[in-house]
């Protein structure tokens, strides 16, 4: 029997931060229900923001530039399911993120009428999705529109969202690391996303 494979996307640039430590542990509770999963961390792949060419209604994918999204897209088609996490900048997600997220792009389908009406390539599939935010301050207010600027483009996809956590109050590298309470609620939520795909 195939594993649920489970993909975990962090858009932190900096390196064993606490966007990087929770999205381990999401990873470790989808692990030990049983699913296969896979890491991205964004600041390892050069992605290309999206100039609005238009060419990928045509081609069904991004042809204009060849580089990180190439190896991602077929990642993203085989993952039934999504941990994508940011840390919040400036009371959004970070610029690698916004890319990515742009990028995603050639997954829709368009009418021809004004304004377009559109369908998603990948509803209709079971794919679910979990996203969370850090940010340094304890008030959910300062994240902004962080947690929105992930969900609503993955419910546009076709995604279940069905989890959308804030981790306030962290700021110092790996400081999220001595809060077991919280790595415990990431462990369960990833563990409770890999059983709800099988």
């Amino acid at each position: 029997m195939n594993k649920t494979k489970i993909l975990g996307i962090g858009g932190s640039p900096r390196k064993n931060g606490n966007t990087d430590i929770l999205l381990d542990e999401f990873l470790k509770g989808a692990e030990s229900a049983g699913a296969e999963t896979k890491k991205v961390l964004l600041r390892d792949y050069s992605i290309e923001a999206c100039i609005g060419c238009e060419s990928c209604r045509k081609d069904g994918t991004c042809m204009q530039f060849h580089d990180g999204m190439q190896v991602l897209y077929p990642e993203i088609q085989t993952s039934k399911g999504l941990i994508v996490g940011s840390p919040t900048y400036n009371y959004n997600i970070t610029s690698s993120m916004k890319s990515f997220i742009d990028r995603l792009y050639p997954y829709y389908n368009f009418t021809d009428d004004r304004p377009r009406h559109y369908s998603s390539k990948l509803a209709n599939q079971g794919r679910k999705a979990i996203v969370f935010s850090v940010c340094e301050q304890a008030d959910v207010r300062d994240m902004g529109f962080a947690l929105e600027a992930l969900e609503m483009p993955l419910d546009a996809l076709g995604y279940e969202v069905t989890a959308k956590l804030p981790f306030t109050g962290y700021f110092d590298r790996g400081s999220v690391s001595k809060d077991t309470g919280v790595l415990k609620k990431a462990f369960e939520a990833g563990k409770r996303l890999a059983v709800s795909l099988r």
